[in-house]
């Protein structure tokens, strides 16, 4: 009761401030346990409104991070949506309380093999009912994944040294990609739209830090 009562007060403080702004992701982060989805040990922080260290050289993103990037992907219940970067699953989470409201799916892919698996336990343990809304899949994530595509939302939770062209060639026409890019030290959020004659329009959203995004079309494991 005592952690729901925090969530609750995150989620009016992130109201008040303009982060959330729309019904469906406020009742999203509203549902999704965050304690679920942080080490045991961390579990007292869970709605501090900070990112935290989840393994591996990884974290979970703050909340009001979450929300921001949730805000401006603008998903739809009924859409196919390919995130990059499961980490712990919380993200996921949130995206797939939103489709499970239309028949959508949520596609996840961590490069992390041991966080793809907690991730899948963490689904498990706090929204079991999400599970069937929920593909996990471990591989490089900055090429995408063209087995399911296209998708009409991607999602991308590590910065990336520049935009991903099969995350591009991935996305669907009207469909929106939302991506951190810049260097090690500090990134922007892009809002990228592909139009219906598959131009790219692209918006700078806020100024962000997130870790690297590894793979063939983001980080060489040796740059870093």
């Amino acid at each position: 009761m005592q952690l729901y009562e925090e969530r609750r007060r995150l989620v009016e403080v992130l109201k008040s401030e303009g982060v959330i702004r729309s019904s469906l992701v406020e009742e999203a982060f509203l549902h999704i346990p965050r304690e679920h989805f942080v080490p045991e040990h961390l579990k007292q922080y869970a709605y501090v409104d900070s990112p935290l260290p989840i393994g591996f050289g990884q974290t979970i993103s703050a909340p009001h991070m979450v929300a921001i990037m949730t805000e401006e992907l603008a998903a739809q219940p009924s859409d196919t949506i390919l995130e990059i970067g499961t980490g712990s699953g919380y993200q996921a989470a949130i995206l797939a309380y939103i489709v499970s409201k239309g028949g959508g799916h949520v596609y996840t892919v961590e490069i992390v093999p041991e966080l793809s698996k907690r991730a899948v336990e963490n689904f498990a343990k706090a929204v079991p009912e999400l599970l069937d809304y929920t593909t996990f899949v471990t591989g490089d994530g900055s090429k995408g994944l063209e087995i399911f595509a296209p998708y009409n939302r991607i999602i991308v939770t590590a910065a990336a040294p520049s935009i991903p062209e099969p995350l591009i060639k991935q996305l669907k026409p009207c469909g929106r990609l939302v991506i951190p890019v810049g260097n090690r030290w500090g990134q922007v959020l892009l809002v990228v739209d592909k139009l219906r004659d598959g131009s790219i329009k692209i918006r700078e959203s806020v100024p962000c830090i997130f870790v690297p995004l590894v793979g063939e079309f983001g980080w060489n494991r040796y740059e870093l």
